[in-house]
């Protein structure tokens, strides 16, 4: 299972510049334009709910706007084609000027298309009559589809449904643990850029006035004495800097995982800031932070790459393994950090990549911390307790479950009402 955990590792802890879903709109328009080989006069969209969902209220990197007709404009017109998630990266004023009078003049549209994947996006891009049709699938990058004036360049039908192609029969929270802590330090020293990238970020909202200021204000707190600076008001007020950035538009990539920034966000820096504040070696904090990483792969794999179900219950459920980790808790204590998770703050409904996202991490953050606290003190939440089942693995099946059967209606609900409400504002 080594090279498997490694692998996965390197393909899901990766940087993104910018919130993925609407990043993954400009990935899409630039792989179009790229195929049509022609400056677009025109750009389409066909998104999935969960898609516009999460576009619909997110900052886009350096524009001053939010939402997926700018991010595809930008795609389209600037974005690198060969660069994937950091697409936005170098764009110019020049192509932002131009992406915002396309945006203006109504050159590009954004259009919901039904019974079609969660995360599924079509763009095509048009000139005169030539058209450039690519589309993306199940994961953020993963094209299954590409035409040019309506012939067939690419398709990879095996690779549509495809949920990245890994096959987690093998996994187990114990395989985890095992793998953690018997793996060399130097094969999981890349884990060490995800660091660096996300305390930048952090910083950065601290230092700025981002969105709704969740981390700026705890700061601000803890200078005038209404707040102790300690491990959970660290951990919550430096995660909820780092998506204040992210979802205002900052222009600073962060190292995501599963294909979200505020989950590689959230599953790192509580953990780096415990390691901080405990005085944990170096190695421990890398094993610490592989444990949060994977586990949160893992239960990821469950609940699927977008549901009604807000995703940082998942990396944070992973963070908290990961500090008890760190705290010297062993496989019994993680099992019981898991358990306590759930119990807190399952259930938190995903409405969308906007500012309001760190608000629901401060929430998440604190829940985490103090799952950890209580599993090492060898308190937890058991199998009488709602979808806690004494069996960790069960528990994290039942997550999956009430993700993909229990709040399909309610995904179905918050986006009726998303959309209810941006027809009162058009």
């Amino acid at each position: 299972m080594k090279e498997v955990f490694l692998q996965k590792l390197k393909e899901e802890f990766v940087p993104a510049l910018g919130c993925t879903e609407p990043v993954a709109v400009a990935y899409a328009a630039a792989k179009a334009r790229e195929v049509l080989t022609l400056q677009p006069e025109r750009i389409e969209f066909f998104v999935s709910g969960n898609i516009l969902k999460n576009g619909m209220g997110v900052g886009i990197p350096g524009s001053g706007m939010v939402g997926l007709t700018i991010a595809g404009a930008l795609g389209a017109l600037g974005g690198d084609p060969t660069a994937g998630l950091e697409v936005l990266d170098g764009i110019s004023n020049d192509v932002m000027d131009m992406a915002k009078s396309f945006v203006d003049e109504g050159k590009v549209s954004v259009d919901v298309k039904y019974d079609v994947p969660k995360l599924y996006i079509e763009c095509i891009c048009h000139n005169g009559d030539n058209t450039g049709r690519v589309v993306i699938q199940d994961r953020h990058t993963n094209i299954v589809a590409v035409e040019r004036n309506g012939e067939v360049i690419y398709s990879n039908a095996c690779n549509s449904g495809n949920k990245g192609g890994t096959d987690f029969s093998e996994w187990s929270f114990e395989n985890i643990y095992n793998f953690i802590n018997t793996v060399d330090i130097s094969e999981i020293r890349f884990i060490e850029k995800g660091i660096k990238l996300n305390k930048s970020i952090a910083e950065e909202g601290l230092r700025g006035n981002y969105g709704l200021q969740v981390g700026k204000s705890m700061l601000l707190n803890i200078k005038k004495g209404l707040l102790s600076s300690d491990i959970m008001n660290r951990s919550i007020m430096l995660t909820a800097a780092a998506s204040d950035a992210r979802m205002a538009g900052s222009t600073m990539p962060v190292m995501s995982n599963c294909g979200s920034g505020n989950q590689g966000i959230s599953v790192t820096l509580p953990v780096v800031v415990a390691a901080e504040e405990l005085e944990v070696e170096q190695d421990k904090l890398l094993r610490g932070l592989a444990l949060a990483l994977l586990t949160t792969i893992y239960m990821k794999s469950f609940v699927g790459q977008l549901s009604a179900l807000c995703g940082v219950l998942l990396s944070t459920a992973g963070a908290g393994c990961g500090i008890t980790y760190i705290m010297g808790g062993d496989f019994q204590q993680l099992g019981m950090t898991l358990k306590n998770m759930t119990g807190s703050v399952t259930g938190m409904i995903c409405d969308g990549a906007k500012y309001g996202c760190s608000h629901k991490i401060s929430a998440s953050v604190s829940a985490a911390i103090q799952s950890s606290l209580l599993a090492m003190n060898h308190n937890v939440l058991n199998g009488m307790n709602g979808i806690i089942d004494d069996d960790v693995e069960a528990t994290i099946r039942n997550i999956g479950r009430l993700a993909n059967e229990g709040m399909e209606v309610t995904d179905e609900v918050i986006l009726k009402t998303m959309l209810e409400k941006m027809k009162k504002v058009s």
